[in-house]
């Protein structure tokens, strides 16, 4: 490895991705560096080479939120891992490359059978999920969750783990045949947004009682639609605004149904507030992957140099799971 110092690299250039020659990252006390096998594909990626989302300040330029690879280096402060284990980890940016620095508490053991493509479509899903749906609004057994966008990396998973926690869930897709990868997954119900209304389809299917979580990705005009969704002393968390930071509301659903409206994002976040994630996935969720009782749901893999492509696929709306990148 001293003898490199030099590596390929995914950067943005006029909204534009194009294959480059960077530095290698130098680690610092608490990092691994890592040699990146594939990186998954997210909707923030797609935000940031847009412009529409920058990195934080002490974030690589480069896109790419989760990883999956091999240990070639360690930080003076690291004892838990060892140069060779094979990862995957949450990363604030730097994915898109050959490799990657990734916090070693972020880090966590590639499941059982699993190859680099399928592990590498864990991490920001599951760490999303877990944090917002199980610890902000607290789903419970037998509860209820809706959210947009059942085939989606977000909604694949959680579909996967609503029910294997015991909980019920309801999604949108945007066809026929959408709803049926939903329902096949294990989703309790699929409302196909563009031919039906969500809301009015959701007061039938829940006998006019609502839900009690929603994990809300698209916000503008979709919030207070939502609001009627929701059954008394039910939880929305935000955690994306396709639609849009703004919306008209009608206060008066939140003090007579007796609603919890939070928000979260997951990047800016600090480590320790990450690593309890990460433990937490270790204990409830990794055992579910080594058995099969849940999996990555993979769309289609692109090798680095066609990230473009991968970005197109993801805006076309058309992908069923996770799009991953081969390095």
């Amino acid at each position: 490895m001293s003898e490199i110092s030099t590596m390929h690299a995914i950067e943005v250039f006029s909204g534009e991705l194009r294959l480059t020659q960077r530095n290698i990252p130098i680690l610092n006390s608490h990092q691994v560096l890592i040699k990146v096998k594939a990186a998954g594909i997210n909707r923030p990626d797609i935000m940031q080479r847009k412009g529409l989302y920058p990195p934080p300040n002490t974030a690589s330029d480069i896109l790419g939120l989760e990883i999956a690879g091999i240990i070639i280096a360690i930080g003076s402060g690291v004892k838990h891992l060892k140069i060779d284990d094979a990862v995957c980890a949450l990363v604030t940016g730097g994915g898109y490359a050959e490799y990657c620095l990734a916090t070693a508490t972020l880090c966590l053991p590639i499941p059982k059978d699993y190859n680099f493509i399928a592990a590498a479509a864990l991490p920001e899903t599951f760490f999303t999920v877990w944090s917002n749906v199980f610890d902000r609004a607290q789903l419970r057994p037998n509860e209820t969750l809706f959210l947009q966008g059942g085939t989606s990396g977000i909604g694949t998973t959680a579909i996967q783990l609503a029910t294997a926690f015991g909980a019920k869930i309801i999604v949108t897709a945007g066809s026929d045949t959408k709803c049926q990868a939903c329902l096949d997954l294990g989703a309790d119900a699929a409302i196909n947004y563009k031919t039906q209304d969500f809301v009015s389809e959701l007061k039938h299917i829940t006998a006019d009682k609502g839900v009690d979580v929603i994990l809300d990705i698209i916000g503008g005009d979709y919030f207070p639609r939502h609001l009627q969704c929701l059954a008394f002393d039910g939880r929305l968390v935000q955690i994306a605004i396709q639609n849009g930071p703004k919306t008209e509301l009608n206060l008066l659903p939140i003090m007579l149904k007796r609603l919890t409206i939070t928000g979260s994002t997951l990047r800016t976040r600090d480590d320790y507030f990450k690593t309890n994630i990460a433990k937490s996935l270790l204990e409830h969720v990794w055992p579910l992957l080594n058995n099969a009782q849940i999996k990555p749901i993979i769309d289609s893999t692109f090798k680095l140099k066609d990230a473009n492509q991968a970005h197109q696929r993801m805006e076309s709306s058309q992908h069923i799971g996770k799009i991953i990148l081969e390095v």
